[in-house]
């Protein structure tokens, strides 16, 4: 074989410029989008359904929130479900004790007694919902009806957040979420009376 001949070879067997079928995958672009009312329900409670490993709650007040599942409005408890049946993991911090019809629609979902994990912290007034520690809502909206549910306009807050996939916001997110998760604060809260569920 010619000393051209094995260089044609070589040049056939080299992918051309534009194939990047063995290229790393580029990194998504960034994004930052402001979310406004009842965007909050289309563009970040609906979002949850789409994680894969991990869904962070942060939410002041917590009620229930429903969603539509095909044609049939059900709680967003029963998302929750069934992420965990899933094997993503949910962790849910909250200010507040929840109301009755939150208290009788989480009975309905057994998974979630084992499942979910929860903290009860007074000092928490962030609303926040982290996705795949990749995403974050920063904003106003509780995880409520009037917040983030399926609620119609006569019945919704007026609410504003973004929505992100900055690193270094996203980061900021998990880390102050996480500074309350593992009781970085506690030391120092000064309302420790109150707190049904002290971090230990």
């Amino acid at each position: 074989m010619s000393l051209a001949s094995v260089r044609a070879s070589a040049i056939e067997r080299r992918p051309p410029p534009w194939d990047t079928s063995s290229m790393p995958p580029a990194p998504p672009a960034l994004f930052h989008r402001y979310v406004r009312d009842e965007a909050h329900y289309a563009d970040v409670l609906m979002r949850a359904r789409e994680v894969k490993h991990t869904l962070w709650i942060g939410t002041a007040d917590l009620k229930d929130a429903f969603v539509l599942r095909g044609r049939t409005a059900r709680p967003f408890l029963g998302e929750i479900a069934e992420l965990l049946q899933r094997g993503v993991a949910v962790r849910l911090i909250h200010a507040k004790e929840p109301g009755p019809r939150f208290r009788a629609d989480f009975d309905r979902y057994p998974v979630l007694v084992q499942g979910l994990e929860r903290v009860l912290c007074p000092r928490v007034h962030f609303k926040l919902l982290i996705f795949d520690l990749r995403e974050a809502y920063i904003g106003s909206a509780n995880l409520t009806g009037a917040g983030m549910g399926m609620k119609s306009d006569g019945r919704r807050n007026f609410e504003a957040g973004v929505w992100t996939n900055d690193p270094e916001l996203v980061a900021a997110a998990v880390a102050q979420f996480d500074g309350v998760w593992i009781g970085a604060h506690c030391g120092a809260c000064g309302r420790t009376a109150y707190c049904g569920d002290t971090i230990k």
